[in-house]
């Protein structure tokens, strides 16, 4: 297909792979994020992000956390390359799939097993996210042929289902499991927690509404409903503390992967987008029209200002919820 028939997304793809090809862009270099696409070329957002994606499936970029995208190379080479002559695109390539843990292309597919391909998986969402996710994309990274992972994996979803269970085989409780149903129910959302910061596309993946049937999953629920065994509870009631405590621990670590993806799209860290958004705070705050967010925000020094930390803001809500739920345990009619 050439000209008009080229679809958008492939011809700044095509472009973007040039100048890699060239050196204009070496290993460690910035590569323009989905906005700076989108402007430059005047496509959409979405348009932007299946090019950033289709160079990540070659293995051509990836994400540098606090960074933004960068032209993949060896392992501790993430910074430009000198003034000799460039790389080429292919060798980058192979330089990332070896990154991730596997052989050039071409290594024998009998090397591969489904616990490999779940590991390359893994590693790619915690990096990049669920949307740089794709079957061809990793048996790139492995060194197989495309269709490999096939054998071992019926489908992306399937995958996808497969690395949730190997997430949630992390969760990590103590070894003597406390008698308190209350310590038992922190224990559980906290280790609940932690795996969501290793993982943070866990957060994204289905609805509260359709639960996944993963083993590791329900053994998270089952050590959770044995905290609220013998309290008088309904059945519905234990199940609804269950979902209520997990939907709290998705809902706050949904914006650690939206923390990620919006430094990988904007190349700021936190502190630097709240740096160019003060004047406009400054503007709200001095308008008069918000006395109470003024008088809060004013009391901090100008050198000791608040900083939102997930880590607090979770302890907060979880000891918020559980002393609720004392109180209904204790004086409330337990049938609803």
């Amino acid at each position: 297909m050439t000209g008009k028939s080229v679809p958008p997304y492939l011809r700044i793809a095509a472009e973007l792979r040039e100048r890699i090809a060239g050196g204009e862009l070496a290993p460690g270099d910035r590569v323009p994020s989905t906005r700076q696409i989108a402007q430059e070329w005047n496509v959409a957002l979405a348009t932007a992000t299946k090019v950033l994606t289709t160079l990540r499936q070659e293995g051509l970029v990836r994400a540098r956390p606090r960074v933004g995208t960068v032209v993949a190379g060896a392992e501790g080479d993430d910074r430009a390359a000198p003034e000799s002559e460039p790389k080429p695109a292919s060798a980058t390539a192979s330089a990332a799939f070896a990154e991730a843990g596997g052989s050039a292309a071409g290594a024998a597919d009998h090397e591969l097993t489904r616990d490999r391909i779940v590991r390359a998986a893994i590693a790619v969402a915690d990096s990049e996210g669920l949307s740089a996710l794709s079957m061809r994309g990793i048996a790139g990274r492995l060194g197989v042929a495309a269709m490999s992972p096939y054998r071992y994996v019926n489908s992306k979803d399937d995958l996808v289902c497969l690395m949730a269970d190997a997430a949630f085989a992390e969760l990590s409780y103590p070894a003597d499991a406390p008698a308190d149903w209350r310590r038992r129910l922190e224990a559980g959302a906290r280790a609940l927690w932690a795996v969501h910061r290793a993982h943070p596309w866990l957060a994204h993946l289905g609805p509260l509404t359709r639960p996944m049937a993963l083993p590791h999953l329900i053994a998270y629920s089952e050590w959770m409903l044995t905290a609220l065994r013998g309290l008088g509870l309904a059945p519905a009631m234990m199940l609804d503390v269950n979902v209520l405590l997990y939907s709290y621990v998705q809902g706050t670590a949904v914006h650690l992967e939206r923390e990620k993806q919006a430094a990988g799209d904007t190349g700021l860290s936190g502190e630097q987008w709240m740096d160019a958004q003060a004047a406009a705070f400054d503007a709200l705050t001095t308008s008069g029209r918000y006395p109470v967010f003024a008088e809060v925000t004013g009391s901090f020094d100008a050198g000791n200002g608040y900083d939102l930390r997930l880590d607090e803001v979770f302890e907060l809500g979880l000891t918020s919820m559980l002393d609720g739920l004392a109180l209904r345990i204790g004086g409330a009619d337990p049938g609803r």
